[in-house]
This record gives structure tokens, C-alpha cells and sequence, in this order.
């Protein structure tokens, strides 16, 4: 099972007095961008009180395409003043299937964590299987 849940604030630079000129260009790259992924499942790029926002989620029965880790380092890489986060449950993740993990997008640059507030799934979120011991 792979489950995500994420939001990115886009910004074309992390200098807070900066007008931004360019970040229409660069919303209008990332909509093309997010156009030729083709998601199955939620992922949503507008416009809100003057700044653009992107919202994803899905839930699949394994990791495919498009991966939303890649979505974020691509985001990263065209608007590095952007930031948000990516809660990932993934329990085909070799050392982390019991976990909840968080991509941390921040000054153009994208980090991994363990969620502390989910993790471990079993049994913070779920019992574990009758007749099997936790996971």
C-alpha cells in the first residue's frame, strides 16, 4: 500500500519582500509539468489569495508513477523558494514500512524524516495482525 498527502506554498525565491515578477512563468511551467503526469489521483495546482498553492494525494496498492517525491524535487529545482510537505506511508519501503515518512521541501532543497506523531503504524495507527507479532 502506498498512501500520500502533501501541500507546496510555490514561491519563486525565499526572499519575503521579493514581488515575484516571475513566479507566473514558473506556475505556468509547473501546470504544463503536472499536465504530462497524468495522476490518477489528487493533484491540484491554483491560485488562492494571490499565491499559488499545490495540493496531492493518492492511495495505490504499490509505488508507481508519477512519484510525488520527484514532483517536490522538481519544484525545488524551479521555484527553490517554495516549501511544504509530503506524508508518505509506503509499507514496501525496506527499514521503513512501518513508518509514516515526511518530505520536507524548504529553500530548494528536499529532506527525509520519520513522522513522530504517526509512526510506528503498528501501533499507533493500526493492531497488529492476529496471530502475527507487530511489525
Amino acid at each position: 500500500m502506498f498512501e500520500y498527502h502533501g501541500w507546496i506554498t510555490v514561491r519563486q525565491s525565499a526572499d519575503a519582500d521579493d514581488e515575484e515578477a516571475g513566479l507566473p512563468r514558473v506556475v505556468d511551467e509547473l501546470r504544463l509539468h503536472i499536465d504530462g503526469l497524468a495522476a490518477p489521483y489528487l493533484l491540484d495546482l491554483r491560485w488562492m489569495n494571490g499565491e499559488p498553492f499545490l495540493h496531492l494525494g493518492g492511495h495505490a496498492n504499490h509505488r508507481a508513477d508519477p512519484d510525488p517525491v520527484a514532483l517536490y524535487e522538481h519544484v525545488a529545482a524551479v521555484a527553490p523558494g517554495s516549501y511544504g510537505l509530503l506524508h508518505i506511508r509506503d509499507d514496501e519501503d525496506p527499514g521503513h514500512a512501518n513508518e509514516v515518512r515526511v518530505v520536507r521541501l524548504a529553500r530548494g532543497t528536499v529532506t527525509h524524516h520519520t513522522e513522530p506523531l504517526l509512526s510506528p503504524c503498528v501501533p499507533e495507527l493500526e493492531d497488529p495482525f492476529p496471530g502475527r507479532p507487530g511489525v
